[in-house]
């Protein structure tokens, strides 16, 4: 699904009005084709402008939006029959390439919603489904529940959260793991592996926790910035390649953190 120019991606998490619209055109204008964006976020309408006002060839650019996050209203069928229409009518397109569900609070949502959102896999109108912050168990569910494929589960990792149990279980159901928060909100900074790696190739410890995760096989990673300095420095890790040696002692980073990590949730 993925492929060199949409492995790294750009986050449009807070980025709305006109500044939020200017910054996604940047963010493309910088050479980003794999843009995520979610009914939640309230910013669809100005990605939307921002891909207009781009004009990059539509098949050059990927576009995943997410609908029937656990604090949107009850998931009956019609609320997210609509939530998807409205995506489609706010992005001003009519395709799109990565429909989520977007964060599920118990399985009797993934049972209503994911039926419902492989539906517009099945029509032609969305060429991939995907799930996000699904757990292995969640994964087990939807597998039995919809005959289209789960092409990816969006979720957190980075170098301080690896996420290894959930990349083998994706690898094995031939999906990919699509990185939010790949900087830990900037904890990876403070970290002392990704400062070494980062002074010996003369680059941020932004871009060495990003070509970390690029460097793992069937990942994706979508950073947010409303900084323009930032989203070109991030840019930058599609031509860092880092060596045996600068992986391995990334890998050897032993502290777990989660940014996200509500108390219900069976991680």
């Amino acid at each position: 699904m993925f492929d060199t120019a949409t492995r790294l991606g750009f986050g449009t998490y807070s980025l709305t009005g006109d500044e939020g619209s200017a910054v996604v055109e940047t963010a493309i204008d910088t050479g980003y084709r794999h843009v995520d964006t979610a009914r939640l976020y309230e910013n669809e309408r100005e990605v939307g402008d921002a891909i207009a006002a781009a004009g990059i060839d539509r098949d050059d650019l990927f576009v995943a939006t997410k609908v029937a996050h656990f604090e949107e209203p009850e998931k009956t069928p019609e609320y997210v029959r609509e939530a998807v229409t409205d995506s489609f009518d706010r992005l001003g397109l009519d395709r799109i390439d990565l429909l989520y569900h977007h964060w599920p609070k118990n399985q009797d949502e993934i049972e209503t919603v994911l039926p419902l959102l492989a539906e517009y896999v099945e029509d032609g109108r969305v060429d991939n489904l995907g799930v996000s912050n699904y757990t292995t168990d969640d994964l087990d569910l939807a597998r039995d529940l919809v005959d289209v494929p789960i092409a990816a589960n969006q979720v957190e990792m980075h170098p301080l959260l690896q996420q290894t149990e959930m990349r083998e279980y994706l690898d094995e159901m031939d999906a990919q793991l699509v990185a939010y928060s790949p900087l830990a909100q900037g904890e990876v900074f403070s970290e002392g592996a990704i400062n070494s790696v980062a002074e010996k190739h003369g680059v941020s410890e932004a871009v060495v926790s990003l070509a970390w995760l690029l460097s793992k096989e069937n990942v994706a990673a979508i950073p947010r910035s409303s900084s323009i300095e930032h989203l070109k420095d991030n840019f930058g890790a599609i031509d860092l390649e880092l060596d045996d040696e600068d992986v391995e002692r990334i890998d050897g980073i032993e502290r777990t953190h989660r940014c996200e990590d509500p108390s219900w949730m069976t991680w």
